[in-house]
């Protein structure tokens, strides 16, 4: 295993053992406080965690019907994400958390095993073809926000700047490209500047070039057309649909129309 890869691995365990740790000690009904992700409560983020690790080790997925009523599922990869944790809601915590270990040593065990480079490719979610290096980076990050969501939920913050939190700004980072040409459609010969404060903090700029497409700059220009500044938390909960823009603490300097569309535009997760 490359060190960029164990370096993945090693703060995917950090986070989904941190995830443990919070949710160990939690009564029954805290297992059932609501989180900012839709529809989902402590448990389902666990549930859902505990689904996709099973998937990745080869395990057969739940065979389930969904109830009719679930209102936050409205599309493929909702109804695909919702059935190992529908088949879930009626486990108890120690059923949970005992599940949740015994995938943890599963899956460390067959990370440390895999013989792959990281453009090899490989099996991802929903059966997707995804090279070794972007399935281990989205596995962080999808843990890494889950656990920030049970923060949240259950009032214990932290890990804000853990190892799982650089890569996923990495993660987050690599899909502003889109956000602000495809989706917010910002002119050709824009530039964006992302001002991101707090316990990881970076500012980086994204510019537009004639053909339309946009990328990734460290460097920061003199006269960007628009300049978003909020805080690391804040940027994390707008990239992962967590709060109402209208809601979020961020500063617009620039154009304001096209500032707004950037920010309506920043959820990039399901």
């Amino acid at each position: 295993m490359t060190n960029d890869l164990k370096t993945h691995v090693d703060a995917w365990e950090h986070s989904v053992r941190s995830l443990k740790d919070l949710v160990s000690p939690l009564t029954e009904g805290r297992w059932s406080s609501p989180t900012e992700c839709p529809g989902w409560s402590v448990r389902d983020i666990v549930s859902h965690i505990i689904g996709i690790e099973l998937e990745l080790l080869g395990d057969p997925r739940p065979i389930h019907t969904l109830p009719r009523d679930l209102v936050h599922v409205h599309d493929e990869f909702g109804r695909y994400a919702e059935i190992p944790v529908d088949v879930r809601r009626c486990h108890t915590s120690p059923e949970m958390t005992g599940e949740l270990e015994y995938v943890i040593l599963r899956r460390r065990r067959m990370l440390d095993e895999a013989d792959l480079a990281p453009e090899d490719e490989v099996r991802g979610m929903m059966g997707r073809s995804v090279t070794y290096r972007f399935l281990l980076a989205q596995r962080v990050f999808d843990v890494w926000a889950h656990e920030q969501d049970v923060r949240r939920a259950i009032g214990v913050p932290g890990n804000l700047d853990s190892p799982a939190a650089l890569i996923t700004r990495d993660f987050l980072l690599a899909a502003l490209p889109r956000v602000v040409a495809k989706d917010a459609k910002a002119p050709a010969g824009a530039s964006v500047v992302f001002d991101v404060s707090g316990p990881v903090e970076f500012m980086r700029t994204i510019t537009v070039g004639e053909d339309g497409r946009a990328r990734l700059d460290g460097r920061v220009p003199l006269g960007p057309l628009v300049a978003l500044s909020t805080d690391w938390e804040t940027f994390v909960r707008l990239m992962c649909g967590r709060v109402p823009t209208h809601r979020a603490d961020v500063k617009i300097e620039g154009d304001p129309d096209l500032g707004h569309r950037i920010l309506d535009s920043m959820a990039v997760t399901p």
